[in-house]
């Protein structure tokens, strides 16, 4: 088969760009690389590839780099034709603060739905994909009260547990994220796929591979790094010795989150991974107070932190700083401008990126802020006043 003609780099924008690394089989660790080195993957797309070979790429990926697959690049340029799908790549600003932090974060995200939700505080809730009745009820209940006390619910889409905690959330019309081992388009298992657009709709949907990757086994333990790496803790409901919820919340507790398990019955062989977890040290619980308990300092530290990497990148010098239009928020003219661009009724991310002229990144992490203060609402992903 001839190889297929290679594409002017000058004719990509940045996601076309993010694409052609993604396909060309680089290694994860190489494209950050690339990334951190040049600031943006259309800058290290025309540094050629002498420096490409200088990142540690091999000659066999550069040549993929120069001379792409095509249809591959165009599954990915048709998915992201959708004004609700994005991809986030590691240099941008919208990249997940709390995903950064763990041993190999992704290079790249494939986003469906409300991108904000990667920056409010997670917790995920896993298990059994052979979950009983009552360990779905458990899920259930805990999903329910969790998002209903301002935490994102996240998991992997799975049959059991994960449906289970996020079909309470979406009924509780509280905010879920969907964490994929396959493509952002590919609902695993099938029968799923309703679930997975009612989220991509409501909520959020990601993965770090191409649209319309098929579920492969070594995918989903690379995806449950992920869905620890989003969390500020994660919540094992059920699982057997011999499961993928112990690989997340051993990943949780290896890049220093929270670990929570519930117990269950002796006779129960689904209960058997939880109890394991509590002998290693997961905190057992047996309500959703004592999770919040927990991490309700977490969310709020991370706010603060959120804030105070924003102030120092963007805040302007103290002279040009304006009196705020409430004597609660923080003297700094962009959480004027949010505040302008807020009203009584719910605003999207998008409308309120187009008011106030913020990124999304600067916008979820005051938001966030504000949420947690008390001063802001969010439903749906949408954002209102509480108060004057």
């Amino acid at each position: 088969m001839p190889a297929s003609p290679a594409l002017p780099i000058s004719d990509h924008d940045e996601h076309d760009a993010l694409l052609r690394l993604l396909t060309s089989g680089a290694p994860a660790a190489a494209i950050r690389r690339l990334l951190d080195s040049h600031g943006s993957a259309d800058t290290a797309l025309r540094a050629g590839a002498r420096d490409w070979a200088s990142h540690g790429l091999d000659a066999t990926t550069c040549n993929a780099i120069r001379t792409p697959d095509l249809v591959l690049l165009s599954r990915g340029q048709s998915w992201l034709e959708s004004a609700s799908h994005e991809l986030i790549g590691w240099s941008q600003a919208d990249y997940p603060p709390l995903l950064r932090r763990i041993p190999s974060p992704p290079p790249m995200l494939f986003v469906a739905g409300d991108a904000g939700l990667l920056w409010r505080p997670t917790v995920a809730i896993v298990g059994s994909r052979a979950a009983t009745a009552g360990g779905c009820t458990n899920a259930a209940m805990f999903a329910d009260a969790l998002s209903r006390n301002g935490l994102c619910i996240a998991s992997g889409l799975a049959a059991g547990i994960d449906a289970a905690a996020h079909e309470a959330t979406l009924r509780a019309d509280g905010a879920t994220v969907a964490v994929l081992g396959t493509g952002p388009d590919i609902a695993y298992p099938v029968r799923n796929r309703p679930l997975l657009e009612r989220i991509a709709a409501q909520g959020c949907v990601i993965s770090e591979h191409l649209p319309g990757t098929r579920p492969l086994r070594q995918y989903f333990p690379s995806r449950n790094r992920i869905l620890a790496g989003l969390s500020l803790g994660t919540l094992v409901i059920e699982a057997a010795e011999r499961s993928g919820a112990l690989i997340t919340a051993r990943l949780s507790a290896e890049v220093g989150r929270e670990v929570f398990a519930l117990p269950g019955s002796i006779h129960n062989p689904m209960a058997r991974g939880c109890h394991r977890l509590i002998r290693e040290g997961a905190q057992l619980v047996e309500s959703p107070d004592e999770v919040l308990e927990v991490l309700a300092p977490l969310a709020i530290d991370l706010a603060k932190a959120l804030r105070g990497e924003l102030e120092a990148s963007y805040a302007p010098p103290q002279a040009q700083l304006q009196t705020p239009l409430q004597p609660c928020l923080p003297i700094d003219p962009d959480y004027n401008r949010l505040w302008e661009a807020l009203g009584h009724d719910p605003t999207g991310m998008d409308e309120l990126g187009q008011r106030s002229g913020l990124t999304t990144a600067e916008l979820s992490a005051m938001l966030l802020s504000l949420e947690l203060e008390g001063r802001v609402a969010a439903e749906h992903g949408r954002y209102c006043r509480i108060g004057p």
